[in-house]
């Protein structure tokens, strides 16, 4: 039954975002421009560490992709509610793990999708990075979705205005945008703030795309961030799912 709900929901939630393929081409917009416009200027830059300026690049946009998108995707569930489609669902027998699943997994679809646009428009720039590497991104980008939409959709159950919401996940992905590394290694900057960035989880997962971008798969960068995100996963989706449950979605 879990499997059957969540393939409705997902069903459903597709659908309605393949009917706007405006939004759908125009949420990568903000990294490709830092792709285009950024990227030249870290041509041939000491970047620290091994590989390209592209190489260093392209892994913080896919993440940075996933971070504000997946972030901003509770903004939905607060129209909903004011159009009365949360009320709706609620009175279905769908379970409130599937209603939270099949939009989560929607939103690591899509982004996933940019995701691979962005690689090719990269690809075009000078990127060149191992397929295993690429694929191993993509993967990142589907299971940090998959967090912070989860996250996202638990807080959008809360607040009662987009005004609540907006500021509040501002407040949450600027100091991880910062201090995860996303634009340039972490290792360039002051010491303390080297140490301060590894109390941001992101930051494990920008170091792990990065190693995976230059081929190297057993590192301990890479470790970490596999363990991170899949946690991360595990927690936001339990989170997500009790809000569902307490909030009567």
């Amino acid at each position: 039954m879990l499997l059957n709900d969540t393939a409705l929901i997902y069903g459903r939630y597709l659908r309605q975002s393949l009917r706007s393929r405006f939004a759908l081409l125009f949420g990568v917009l903000m990294p490709l421009l830092y792709l285009l416009f950024f990227g030249p200027l870290l041509t041939d830059l000491p970047l620290g560490g091994e590989g390209s300026s592209w190489q260093v690049l392209v892994p913080g946009l896919l993440l940075q992709l996933g971070l504000f998108g997946a972030s901003f995707a509770g903004f939905s569930i607060i129209i909903e509610k004011g159009q009365g489609v949360v009320e709706r669902m609620r009175v279905t027998p769908v379970s409130r793990l599937a209603l939270l699943l099949g939009r989560v997994l929607r939103d690591a679809t899509v982004f996933v999708f940019q995701a691979v646009l962005l690689v090719l428009a990269a690809l075009v720039m000078g990127l060149r990075a191992p397929l295993p590497g690429v694929l191993i991104g993509f993967a990142f980008v589907g299971l940090l979705t998959v967090s912070l939409a989860s996250l996202s959709y638990a807080l959008a159950m809360k607040v009662r205005t987009p005004q609540e919401f907006g500021p509040a996940i501002n407040a949450m992905t600027m100091p991880m945008m910062l201090l995860s590394g996303l634009m340039l290694p972490m290792t360039l900057g002051p010491r303390w703030l080297d140490v301060l960035s590894h109390f941001v989880p992101f930051r494990y997962l920008v170091d792990a795309v990065r190693d995976a971008y230059i081929g190297s798969y057993a590192t301990t960068p890479m470790l970490y961030g596999v363990l991170v995100a899949v946690a991360f996963a595990g927690l936001a989706v339990t989170v997500g799912t009790r809000v569902f449950r307490t909030a009567g979605a």
